[in-house]
């Protein structure tokens, strides 16, 4: 009776370590995948999974736009085997980190640098190199493509395509963590939709130009911007003319986004009568925006009850 207690202990205790074992096996070969910000983060985890470990550069509730990287974030970098990045001249800092790491792999056509706009129908396409004057650039394209929630289906599938090239075996396992994130996106862009449906055509103003694939995807009428250009501080000449023009529109809300200065907005607001709706343009802006799928649910939301009461 005690060796068979003693035989069934020892191979409970044997199952146990080789368990731990395979999973920490599992971990060490897991793909780290830095991403620059944590909308294309959010996305890479959600077809990624436990195949991979996602880093991110630039911390929650920060402006991605003008940020500048810390020396920290070249050691975070030298961890990855695939870099994630927005693309469009939105994330131009990490060129610089890039450059830093001396590895071929991480240039432009070496295979581990991902560009998650490709394929993406893009707004304000414009040909030409991204170069900043006063302000920053806005690339080749509006870059705020990840607000239309539809192109989250071919975001997911640059990154899930290539995860699968460098992790061949994981193949089935990120494609039905892709197709169970895309059937979860699927449901709720017919409730979106249907919660925005009753503000169809509705004139909006918003602080910066996050909101035109927002705005294309709900039907929504975004009449002008309170930034004359990206990160540039308006004029009284510019804030007079929108004044006007959002009298002339009906304009029924104006979009702020999270880290960017009210006093501007919360002026129009009391000279113009509509109301502040402060949203979310990425994930971590706002504590109820923990991942792409609440970020999605937070802006509607918000925006929807402000519709329809008028008030924030």
């Amino acid at each position: 009776m005690v060796m068979a207690s003693r035989a069934r202990l020892i191979a409970i205790v044997a199952l146990c370590v080789m368990t731990a074992s395979m999973h920490a096996a599992f971990a060490s070969t897991r793909i780290v995948v830095v991403a620059t910000t944590s909308d294309v983060a959010s996305l890479a985890s959600a077809v990624g999974g436990d195949v991979i470990e996602v880093k991110t550069i630039v911390p929650p509730g920060t402006d991605p736009e003008p940020f500048e990287p810390r020396v920290s974030d070249l050691s975070t970098l030298s961890d990855a085997d695939l870099i994630v990045r927005v693309g469009l001249g939105y994330d131009l800092w990490i060129d610089k980190l890039i450059i830093q790491l001396h590895r071929p792999e991480f240039q432009a056509g070496g295979g581990r640098l991902v560009d998650a706009s490709i394929g993406v129908p893009l707004l304000e396409a414009r040909g030409r190199t991204p170069v900043t004057e006063d302000g920053h650039a806005h690339g080749l394209g509006n870059p705020h493509y990840w607000l239309d929630p539809a192109n989250a289906e071919t975001v997911t599938a640059t990154i899930a395509e290539r995860i699968i090239r460098l992790m061949p075996a994981a193949r089935d396992t990120i494609v039905a963590n892709r197709n169970r994130f895309l059937a979860t996106l699927h449901e709720r862009i017919v409730a979106w939709m249907q919660r925005l449906a009753p503000y169809r055509g509705a004139s909006l103003v918003a602080y910066h130009n996050s909101w035109p694939y927002f705005a294309r995807r709900f039907h929504l009428n975004l009449v002008g911007f309170i930034e004359t250009k990206e990160g540039v501080a308006p004029s009284v000449a510019h804030l007079s003319s929108l004044i006007a023009e959002m009298g002339q529109n009906g304009v029924r809300a104006i979009l702020q986004e999270a880290y960017e200065p009210k006093n501007f907005s919360e002026m129009l607001s009391a000279r113009t009568g509509a109301p502040l709706v402060v949203l979310a343009p990425t994930v971590g802006s706002v504590p109820e925006a923990r991942d792409y799928l609440s970020l999605m649910d937070f802006n509607v939301g918000a925006l929807a009850r402000t519709l329809a009461t008028g008030s924030h």
